[in-house]
């Protein structure tokens, strides 16, 4: 698909003004998925909107509202004889409450690397007197291929292959996030890639309920001043909706073929996002048909209680109540080469976008 009309500085420049027009008094945004948080930061789009605008960035990096609890039972799992821990990279520097798979991968553990789920497969039948352990950390685009994972496992009878699914859905979470009173947020800028599976309808409840106006917007710049844009124009006319600015890639109804196979495999749980808590119904478990594939069935564990790190704020970032640079440990001691927590960590997160794109956020 061409993009360059996506990235059209003329297209941009339009839209620019529109928003100067249309923005006619002060709104808090909040941007709910990470790659618009590097895309607003990347592009310098912070900058050039009006000053009445103002952008947080949320809880859209599923490595970093993953709780301090998940990533110690990963790096428990990691510790346990003739297991293998499968991971996606991101997940590697992720600091836990008292350590992180690289840690532990440089004491001898057996980490490992992986780019998909099938890849974990794949090592479980090379190395079938192993227990490979695959941690499962995602929003629901990257559930399906993990569902088809575990189905393809149990057809293939690789019973030394299972999944700690530390996943998470997005809608429950942007409700607790707009009754939030410490957060006032207006507008939201849905996700483009989640929305892509879910569709429109799970997000209706934001505008009912509380009538907070919504649009999933793409990635390129375009995407995201189009997005603002519309969220500008529904709160100068006093309305609110749930609205799709990406068309080209998120159908109404969503993906019924990713959803059923959701659905067929995990089923719905309490979750403790990081910043946050506990918010009910967002996480997803292994269903009792194929709960052999569930790594707590086949390897139990029991890591220590969590505790936080001292200093690191990356929860407040989530919530958009802390802006990265706000935070003392930002640029100081947490860095992308030295993370103190996981908003620095991952290519996603907040912090690490802000340090890479805005000269440290302090320009």
């Amino acid at each position: 698909m061409d993009l360059s009309g996506f990235r059209d500085p003329q297209v941009a420049r339009g839209l620019i003004e529109a928003i100067h027009e249309t923005a006619t008094r002060p709104m808090v945004l909040m941007e709910v998925c990470g790659t618009h948080t590097v895309a607003i930061a990347k592009n310098g789009l912070r900058d050039i909107l009006p000053e009445s605008i103002k952008l947080l960035s949320g809880p859209g990096c599923p490595v970093c509202v993953t709780s301090n609890a998940d990533i110690d039972t990963a790096i428990e799992f990691a510790r346990q004889p003739g297991v293998i821990v499968a991971t996606f990279g991101d997940m590697m520097k992720v600091p836990g409450s008292r350590s992180s798979l690289s840690r532990e991968k440089a004491d001898g553990r057996d980490v490992r690397i992986v780019y998909s789920p099938l890849d974990a497969l794949a090592l479980a039948d090379r190395e079938p007197e192993k227990q490979i352990v695959f941690i499962g950390v995602g929003f629901e685009t990257t559930v399906p291929l993990i569902a088809a994972a575990i189905k393809r496992a149990a057809e293939a009878g690789l019973d030394n292959f299972s999944v700690y699914s530390a996943h998470k859905t997005v809608p429950a979470a942007l409700g607790a996030l707009v009754n939030d009173p410490e957060v006032a947020v207006e507008g939201l800028i849905l996700p483009g890639h989640v929305s892509s599976i879910i569709g429109l309808e799970p997000y209706r409840f934001l505008a009912e309920e509380y009538s907070v106006p919504s649009v999933i917007t793409g990635f390129e710049p375009v995407d995201v001043l189009q997005g603002v844009w519309m969220l500008a124009k529904q709160l100068t006319e006093g309305r609110a909706d749930v609205e799709i600015a990406y068309t080209r890639g998120v159908p109404e109804q969503g993906n019924p073929t990713a959803l059923a196979l959701i659905e067929e495999v995990f089923e719905p749980a309490d979750a403790e996002w990081r910043g946050i808590g506990v918010i009910p119904g967002t996480g997803l478990v292994i269903r009792e048909d194929f709960e052999r594939f569930d790594a707590l069935k086949r390897v139990p564990v029991t890591p220590e209680p969590p505790k936080e790190t001292p200093g690191c704020q990356c929860g407040e970032v989530l919530r958009g109540v802390t802006l990265p640079y706000e935070c003392r440990l930002f640029a100081r001691a947490c860095t992308p080469e030295h993370p103190v927590g996981p908003c620095m960590v991952s290519s996603e997160g907040s912090c690490a976008a802000y340090y890479r794109y805005t000269d440290h956020g302090k320009s």
